[in-house]
């Protein structure tokens, strides 16, 4: 009885170790997975353009490397790692000017693609070479893999994570070496998912291999899941769908499409076309030239008998040789005239109620299906809170409340809430006016050839003669307020512009036709006679007007050296005149 007891113990024991084994091996797989993107919080170092040659300069505008090299690439400006081209040879330099790294073939930058950014290389890896294949290390120049690989690079859309090749197959691991996707494909794409908050962090993996009939593809998640295997003719990723849990993708067999979610068929694949409405949540399918309508869980709703399926706002349109029937996003019949269309807007208490009977006109109408603006309306868009957008016959554009009440006279060729801002900003073009208002709709700002520079915490609004700025609720700032880091600040007096500190004092006399803020490295531009020039953060002119520029840029200096922006974002400075 003991031994039977002691034989049990030992059997539980064996599966607790087996469970907890299962248990560290998939958080080893998930941490393995995860990746930072590191931070840059500061610029140290930038690219120097001089006389068609390239070198770099610090944030106090000194030069750190000269500038002779046919290109040079910063990978991270806040790290002395610099890598020189000159006649098709690459070395890395430090601050000093020092080749690092030289025990390799080759160490280069990883650029990122179809990433728009004055970043443009991964910021804590690089690419190494050595006896003719490629591996990955840090800017430590610890080794994080070996060299194995016979392409590296980035995996285009997302930051982290790179395309490798090994023996004509492609895989993809990230920067911290780790797989991701296995090395098994002839192809591997993003499903190009796109959120604000995550960029392309959770989009998947389109995978393919090629076979005697031609390419066939298949998906796998973020996760590392293989969601649909390589089958398929055709993949792509219903992106409208804004559900980073779920997974819709649409796949054709043969010529004929399906849907699956989290890689369960909810459509089969036969049908001839299936469009995604994005506003009803609804698929509209195609068979045999006959149109019907599924909901999000591949239900039918609409029969697939209908010669024509048209989606207007909330309902669903659908016409064959008897007439059009008219659908809730449900699939139950609405009692509505074909000419009525009803679309819901932000606000689920009011939808707009759109009647094509007699020319088209727009009104309002509150959730229980009441009108509380009347259909006269040439256009009418919802904006926020309780305001709506209006056109009338004019085609110019005011602003009504929910019970129809003017709130902003419709003389306006373009209205818009400011993003990010509980402002709005209204323009008149022939007198190229452009007016601020608050979220109560009240007038906040007028400016002539106004331009509006929106940064995370403020806005400025600005022309050659006047420069205002607002926090994000619309309240009026200084600049002092602005630029809490700053010794002196922009001040204009009779047409001309100076600089005075804190106090109000003048410490730079009111004699530029233009000047800019001081920037974080703390120079500013002032300009004379359509010339720039610089001064430093004591007001001390460091390069008199030289430099000729449109007159509609404002131009940013660090040191006597100008910014440019060309490619995606990417930017250099030089002393190039223009």
């Amino acid at each position: 009885m003991k031994k039977n007891k002691i034989i049990v113990i030992a059997i539980l024991a064996i599966i607790v170790i087996a469970i907890s084994s299962i248990f560290i091996y998939n958080m080893i797989i998930k941490n393995g997975r995860e990746y930072e993107i590191e931070k840059v919080n500061n610029y140290n170092y930038f690219v120097l353009k001089h006389e068609e040659k390239y070198g770099v300069i610090d944030r106090n505008g000194n030069v750190i490397i000269q500038a002779k090299y046919e290109d040079v690439k910063i990978p991270n400006p806040e790290k002395a790692i610099f890598q020189c081209i000159e006649n098709e040879n690459s070395k890395i330099l430090n601050e000093k000017g020092q080749e690092i790294f030289t025990q390799y073939d080759l160490v280069e930058p990883i650029r990122l693609k179809n990433l728009q950014s004055d970043l443009m290389y991964e910021k804590s890896v690089l690419r190494y070479k050595k006896d003719n294949k490629y591996g990955l290390m840090n800017f430590e120049e610890k080794e994080i893999t070996k060299p194995i690989y016979d392409e590296i690079d980035n995996l285009a859309y997302k930051e982290g994570e790179l395309l490798v090749k090994q023996n004509e197959k492609y895989g993809i691991i990230n920067i911290k070496g780790n797989n991701l996707v296995p090395i098994e494909y002839d192809e591997i794409n993003i499903d190009k998912y796109y959120s604000d908050n995550n960029s392309y962090k959770d989009a998947g993996y389109i995978v393919s291999v090629k076979t005697e009939e031609g390419y066939r593809y298949g998906y796998i998640d973020t996760k590392g899941k293989l969601l649909l295997k390589t089958e398929y003719n055709e993949i792509s990723r219903i992106n409208e769908i804004e559900d980073i849990e779920n997974i819709y993708l649409l796949a054709a067999k043969n010529g004929q499409y399906g849907i699956s979610k989290n890689g369960e068929q909810i459509i089969s694949n036969e049908y001839q076309s299936i469009v995604y409405d994005k506003v009803n949540k609804v698929f509209i399918v195609e068979k045999s030239k006959k149109y019907g309508v599924k909901d999000i869980n591949g239900k039918e709703i609409v029969p697939i008998e209908y010669s024509q399926i048209d989606i207007t706002g909330m309902y669903i349109y659908a016409v064959n040789g008897q007439g059009t029937t008219i659908y809730t996003p449900t699939g139950s019949q609405a009692n509505i005239n074909e000419n009525i269309a009803i679309v819901n807007t932000e606000n689920e208490n009011y939808k707009i109620r759109i009647n094509t009977e007699n020319g088209t006109k727009y009104g309002i109408i509150d959730k229980e299906g009441r009108q509380i603006v009347e259909e006269k309306y040439n256009y009418i868009e919802y904006l926020f809170d309780n305001y709506f957008i209006v056109s009338i016959d004019n085609g110019k554009l005011g602003i009504i409340d929910n019970k129809g009440n003017p709130k902003l006279e419709a003389k306006y060729d373009s209205i818009q809430k400011i993003y990010n801002k509980n402002m709005i900003q209204a323009t008149i073009t022939q007198n190229k006016v452009t007016e601020i208002y608050s979220k109560d709709i009240e007038k906040i700002c007028e400016m002539q050839n106004a331009i509006i520079e929106n940064k995370s915490d403020y806005i400025k609004v600005y022309n050659d003669a006047e420069e205002k700025y607002f926090d994000n609720n619309g309240k009026e700032l200084t600049n002092v307020e602005v630029y809490k880091n700053n010794q002196l600040f922009a001040k204009s007096q009779d047409g001309k512009w100076g600089y005075v500190d804190k106090n109000g004092n003048i410490k730079v006399n009111y004699e530029y036709d233009k000047v800019t803020e001081f920037n974080e490295y703390g120079f500013a531009g002032v300009q004379k006679d359509g010339k720039w020039g610089v001064i430093n953060r004591e007001g001390k002119l460091i390069l008199e007007p030289t430099y000729e520029f449109n007159n509609s840029e404002i131009p940013s200096f660090i040191g006597k050296y100008y910014k440019v922006i060309y490619g995606f974002g990417e930017i250099y400075y030089t002393d190039n005149l223009k």
